[in-house]
């Protein structure tokens, strides 16, 4: 059990009479890269959020450390301190710089000092390579060094796990491989990532557990090679066809 970080249990989230998670059940061990992949619409990203907390949760439970954080009395900020997310529209502040939008967190939440803030900042924009960059402002990098930025700035809170809702989707193509490099490396260093994604070759040669979800539940889960190499749904196999070729 000391593996296990996060354990999801009979979760289920509805919007009013639309049922967007229906029972959703796995555990995340620590290491692990999960990737989520299914169609458009079908929950990936409102697991995510729910996990995170950005969304209540109708029923279940989310147990960090054996503790159910969907309950009312959580402190969600110091829970989101552990469990990071980078979004696909990366959410950086636009009137702060790059290096203030890592420090901000780890003052504001973490209380470390701005010099203990500085340098863990540097230290992550260094590692994603935008220590060059720490003086503009967002509207000056490209989306690309955005979402490197919003990954260091993720990083710099020390979380235990962390969570990307398509990071690359919102991002031209050239500069897709720039951010799926920086989480390639990631992965390789041996942090705890949940990712939601399309980029199937990153969920094929870089997670450990790939999870299939259609219309709201998890239809298929397991190794790459069994969900790439051998799928047993047939929903799995026909949204996998159309990736074969790559």
């Amino acid at each position: 059990m000391d593996n296990t970080i996060l354990e999801i249990r009979h979760l289920s989230k509805s919007f009013g009479t639309n049922l967007v998670l229906r029972d959703i059940d796995f555990t995340v061990e620590k290491g692990d890269v999960i990737s989520i992949i299914g169609a458009s619409g079908s929950g990936k990203s409102t697991l995510l959020r729910c996990i995170n907390l950005l969304e209540t949760p109708t029923s279940g439970e989310i147990l960090y450390h054996g503790e159910n954080v969907a309950g009312p009395k959580v402190n969600a900020a110091a829970y989101r301190s552990h469990v990071g997310m980078v979004f696909q529209s990366f959410n950086l502040f636009n009137n702060m710089t790059v290096l203030e939008n890592c420090m901000v967190g780890q003052i504001k939440v973490l209380k470390k000092d701005k010099e203990t803030a500085r340098k863990r900042a540097m230290d992550y924009l260094e590692k994603v390579g935008m220590a060059p960059y720490i003086h503009a402002k967002p509207r000056q990098i490209s989306g690309g060094q955005k979402q490197r930025v919003a990954i260091a700035r993720a990083l710099a809170m020390d979380p235990e796990v962390l969570l990307f809702d398509e990071p690359t989707s919102a991002l031209d193509p050239e500069m897709v491989g720039e951010v799926l490099s920086v989480m390639r490396a990631l992965a390789d260093s041996g942090m705890t990532m949940l990712v939601v994604t399309h980029e199937m070759a990153f969920a094929r040669d870089v997670s450990s557990r790939v999870v299939y979800m259609n219309q709201g539940v998890i239809c298929e889960a397991g190794t790459p090679e069994e969900v790439f190499g051998n799928p047993q749904r047939q929903e799995t196999k026909d949204f996998l066809a159309r990736f074969r070729q790559n």
